[in-house]
């Protein structure tokens, strides 16, 4: 992670804020020492909810683990 002093972080703040919004966390450090760490704001608002967005919306066969198993078989084996 990239560490910035302070005079350099207000000179280039919005740039840096901006590279902290895209993801690239960084360090701001006085006199070498790190004081705080800037990472991205993510509101619970925004962030949407996927797991199981497509529950209901399909079936696995039961067989799904044999389907076609011959088929598949003779492809890769070749007559006999």
């Amino acid at each position: 992670m990239q560490q910035i002093n302070i005079h350099e972080a207000k000179t280039h703040l919005s740039m840096l804020v901006e590279k902290a919004a895209n993801g690239e966390p960084f360090i701001i450090a006085k006199a070498g020492k790190p004081m705080v760490t800037v990472v991205p704001y993510f509101s619970s608002e925004k962030k949407p909810q996927r797991i199981g967005f497509l529950k209901g919306q399909g079936t696995v066969p039961d067989d799904f683990d044999t389907m076609m198993q011959d088929e598949i078989i003779q492809m890769f084996e070749g007559s006999e």
